[in-house]
């Protein structure tokens, strides 16, 4: 699964799904309302933009994330996954638009 973005469906990528016979899942482009892990990342982003001070450095950046991605409280996740099927919906009702995720 992908979403459709230009790196994923890049000349190279191509050639290693094909390679390891893997195939794509059909996905509507540009679908983060129906990608979960895109909205985890945002949370973790929101977590990691409140730290004082922010960092400043790639170092920095993992250092202050892993503490943030250790707490993770499994709601969070679970929280994401129980809306699938509300924003399956929601997508199909707006024929592909976005939704208010």
């Amino acid at each position: 699964m992908d979403d459709n973005a230009r790196p994923h469906r890049a000349v190279v990528v191509e050639d290693y799904l094909e390679g390891h016979g893997l195939e794509r899942m059909e996905w509507p482009a540009q679908s983060p309302d129906l990608n979960p892990i895109e909205h985890l990342w945002d949370y973790l982003g929101r977590q990691v933009a409140a730290l004082s001070p922010p960092p400043r450095s790639l170092d920095e950046l993992e250092q202050d994330l892993l503490p943030v991605w250790s707490s993770l409280s499994i709601s969070v996740s679970d929280s994401l996954i129980d809306s699938m099927e509300s924003r399956c919906s929601q997508c199909i009702q707006v024929r592909g638009g976005h939704i208010p995720y």
